[in-house]
This record gives C-alpha cells, structure tokens and sequence, in this order.
C-alpha cells in the first residue's frame, strides 16, 4: 500500500488520496495494523511524516476483512465457496464507492493473492467510470518483496537482504513505478437495480454478458411481464399492449407504422392495440373503458402518452440496457415507428389468441 501511495504522490501530476482502503485477510489485517497503523514501526505514519503528507483517511475501519460464507473471518482464499465470498465483497466494495459521482477511484491491484487482484479488476471493469483508474506498482529488485521495505525513505535507512550474504541496501535507492492499466467499462450496460443496491459477483458479470448480447424479447401475455436484457419484469397492461403490437407487426413483416394523426381518430391502431389489450386480459377481463376510450379510434395524443409511458418503464427496469427494446421512431419526418430489433429475437409466450 505505501509503495502504491508513493507512486501515486511522486508521478506528475501528483496525485494524494483523500482515503485508502484496503481489501485483504485476517492475516494481512493484522499485518497492516501492526506494520502500518501502530506507534512503532507505524509505517503509513512515517511516511506521511517524511514527505509531508495530511488528510488521508486511513485507519483500523478503513481495513475490510474478507469473510467466508458463515461471517467468519477468512484466513485465506483457497476453497471454491472462499473465492465466491471474496469476489462478492470486492464487487459490492467496488460498486459502492462508484457511487460517489464526485470521488476518483484509484485501484491498485498489487498484493494480495492473485485471485484477489483478478476480481478487483474485474470489479472495476464492471462499474468503473471515466475517472477511475487501475494500476499496479512495480518494484525495483532486491527490495521488490522485501519485508522490511516499504517505501523509497528521502533519508538513509539501511535494510539487508534476506539471504545468507545480508548485503546492505539503502531504502533511498528503490525505485517505484506505477504501471497504469487500461480497462473496459461495462457500466454502462448494467440495469440500474445492479448499481444501486448490492448484488453477487456472478449476477452482475451475467447481466453485463446479457447487455452485450443480441437483445432477446419474449412476451407473455398471461403473466403480463417481459423478458428484455435477461430480466423479467411485469408492464402494465396498457404499456404492454403497446410493446407486443409493435412486436407483432414486425412478426408479420409489417414496415415501420406511423402514428395516429394528432386531433383525428385512428380506427385501425385502436383495433391493432385493442388486439392485444383482450389477449392479456383474457376471457373474464374488463375493457369496459379502454373500448369505450377508443370506440371512434386511437389519437395522436393517446398514443404518445401510452409510448411514453412504456419507454419510462423499460428505462427504470433495464437503464441504458432499455435501448435496443424502446420503439424507434426513425429519427425524421414523418414519424414512422417500429420495434428495432431482430424478427428472430422476438417470441411470445404462451402462444395465445384473443377470445372470439
């Protein structure tokens, strides 16, 4: 950690943390707090001593344990079941201080065992955003590993190597890179459930395999929900309707429709959204008022307020996954709209027709 913040001070532009944390073991907990955080040798505190270094937030609660399936504090990271509960604590770390729309990430993969380093990084992948970044610092040899440095000292501090010759080596003479590491942010197409509230390592890395995949849309109308980005979610019915006609019609090869005229009546998309509206329903629905609504046609304005309404409800179910599912509306004059995706990728489940 200290040749990490070394590194970070010393590069142009220098650039000092406001708070460190480190993710690690019982073992290395108790490492860092002996080493680091007491009086002697109190490594961090010296170093903040020598180079003149305040207001870093840095202390016994600023160490996150991992801990096995049970709560209980891991000693190490060897089982199957180990690795899962280290991946989920870093990915839930990770994405809560992304959360902080003002704060600059700066991950540093070095230490640790390696699978820690990999979810890290992963992690960030994940939910990193522009600012962030990912490093690992490089050490000269022989203090590269040495247990008795810590950082290049800007005065003499004599250590030995740790072998049968003990030669002499001077802290002053390390040297101490930072190897940046370039990584590809899949935040973006995450849902918004996964960004604001904790979910497993494996979910999340699901939902972003998902995003970046063809988007997929079943419909069942029975259940009133859809399946859009992996997820299944419900729609009201109203909003539902709207999104299965768009499906059928490109299901029967219909081009892109336009909407109804704004302050006429519209019988044949009354027609086409009443359709769909009995199929959800079903035999012992009430459509009472949306056909009363509708008995002359649909307008421009009932239209554009049901085609609002359903892109609101796959914005907040999906975030930015939403895209490939919202109806397009060509983007020119005259509006012309349709459903953007492949025929192929759309399905309706169970296959039901509407009652005679």
């Amino acid at each position: 950690m200290t040749e990490t913040l070394y590194a970070l001070m010393r590069r142009g532009p220098a650039w000092v943390p406001t708070e460190i944390h480190l993710i690690t073991t019982r073992q290395g907990a108790e490492h860092a707090r002996l080493n680091l955080l007491s009086d002697d040798p109190g490594w961090f505190h010296r170093m903040c001593k020598d180079y003149g270094l305040s207001g870093i937030e840095f202390g016994g609660d600023s160490i996150h344990v991992l801990k096995d399936a049970k709560g209980e504090e891991l000693t190490d990271i060897r089982t199957p079941e180990d690795n899962e509960c280290a991946a989920d604590a870093i990915t839930e770390m990770v994405r809560r201080f992304t959360r902080d729309e003002s704060a600059l990430l700066q991950v540093s993969i070095a230490g640790g065992r390696k699978t820690m380093g990999f979810y890290l990084g992963y992690a960030l992948s994940l939910f990193g955003r522009p600012q962030d970044r990912m490093s690992h610092v490089l050490v000269s040899a022989p203090f590269e590993s040495h247990p008795q440095f810590y950082y290049p000292t800007p005065r003499e501090r004599v250590i030995h190597t740790d072998d049968k010759h003990q030669l002499a080596l001077d802290c002053r003479d390390a040297e101490v890179t930072l190897a940046d590491i370039p990584f590809v942010s899949l935040r973006h197409g995450l849902p918004k459930e996964f960004l604001d509230g904790a979910s497993r390592f494996s979910a999340v890395v699901h939902a972003a395999k998902i995003a970046l995949a063809p988007p997929q849309l079943v419909i069942d109308p029975s259940d009133r929900s859809i399946v859009a980005a992996g997820l299944r979610f419900k729609l009201p019915p109203a909003e539902l309707a709207l999104l299965a006609a768009f499906a059928r019609a490109l299901i029967n090869g219909e081009a892109a429709l336009p909407a109804p005229p704004k302050h006429a009546k519209d019988s044949g998309w009354a027609q086409r959204y009443l359709h769909e509206r009995r199929i959800i329903a079903g035999p012992m629905g009430d459509l009472d008022a949306a056909e009363r609504a509708l008995r002359q046609g649909m307008d421009g304005d009932y239209f554009s307020t049901l085609l609002s309404k359903l892109r609101k409800r796959l914005k907040c179910a999906l975030g930015p996954a939403a895209v490939p599912y919202l109806i397009d509306d060509g983007r020119c004059r005259p509006r012309r709209y349709r459903l953007a995706i492949a025929v192929d990728a759309i399905r309706f489940t169970p296959s039901q027709e509407p009652p005679a």
